[in-house]
């Protein structure tokens, strides 16, 4: 068992910290909010710290999902931060999506002091992370990854690593682009029924056991056919990671058709007021606007 710090308690930062708990590490959280990190404590037990400095303190492991770029380094750097905490052979597991650069640049950051760094960005959405089934992609040195493995287990289905530091992220990415284009189709494809007079459901039995079955077929087709969209893994965030696929696509020199209407159709569900709905309400779009 090891003493772990948790930053960031949001919808998938909370469970998974949970399963930590429940794994017997002993756990330290922080939370921007600090009565989401007391309520935590009070249900899980383990400690709440006032600053990433604090929760990362005598720390082995500190784990972090967050935001975005910026809360990333937020919690990462500065006197408050945890990096100033933390000693040599200590690792940082970075579990929020975030770009490859920032990732390189604190991983170059944490190694100036001997801390390993391993980007982790998970996959599974917010039902993965409180049954303790996440996909999780890393990149970072292969002894830091090897030593954070067995703690990622508490919460984790599959974790492995894709290579140097960065490459966990660029994993994501990927990760990212296929569920925009299946859930792009899925839509059509069930908006396309409803306007032929198909029943979707009975459809969908059959369908999804053959070569066009998916995660998103399977989990969503239901919610999508029913117009229910307040759960799940949030548009606005999905328009957060796309705008990192397509900026790094730039960078390497990628060509992104089909993953940049996407995000533009996104931008539109945005403007419907749907910016906290599943990302399956591609289909919502379809429905008022009528294109295909």
């Amino acid at each position: 068992m090891a003493r772990v710090a948790f930053l960031g308690l949001g919808v998938m930062g909370a469970p998974m910290a949970g399963h930590l708990a429940r794994a017997g590490h002993a756990v330290t959280v922080y939370n921007r909010t600090g009565a989401k990190a007391e309520a935590w404590v009070a249900t899980h037990g383990g400690h709440a710290a006032p600053t990433p400095h604090a929760a990362a303190k005598d720390a082995e492991f500190v784990m972090a999902c967050v935001g975005n770029d910026d809360d990333l380094r937020a919690v990462c750097l500065g006197p408050d931060g945890a990096f100033a905490a933390m000693g040599a052979g200590t690792v940082f597991v970075d579990h929020t999506t975030v770009s490859a650069q920032v990732t390189r640049e604190l991983a170059a950051k944490a190694a100036e002091q001997k801390v390993g760094f391993v980007d982790a960005p998970v996959s599974g959405g917010q039902a993965g992370a409180e049954n303790g089934v996440l996909s999780i992609m890393c990149g970072g040195n292969a002894a830091d990854f090897d030593r954070a493995a067995p703690v990622m287990d508490a919460y984790a289905r599959i974790a492995r690593l894709m290579g140097e530091s960065g490459a966990g992220q660029i994993a994501k990415m990927m990760n990212q682009i296929c569920i925009a284009g299946v859930l792009q189709g899925l839509a059509e494809a069930l908006h396309f029924g409803e306007k032929a007079g198909m029943d979707g459901r009975a459809v969908v039995e059959v369908i999804s056991q053959g070569a066009a079955g998916s995660w998103q077929m399977q989990n969503r087709h239901g919610s999508m056919l029913d117009g229910e969209f307040n759960h799940g893994f949030a548009v606005d965030w999905m328009r957060k990671d796309l705008g990192i696929c397509l900026a790094t696509a730039d960078e390497v020199g990628a060509a992104l058709p089909l993953t940049a209407l996407v995000d533009q159709f996104y931008k539109e569900v945005q403007t419907m007021g749907g910016g906290r709905w599943d990302t399956s309400a591609l289909i919502a779009r379809l429905r008022k606007f009528g294109e295909a």
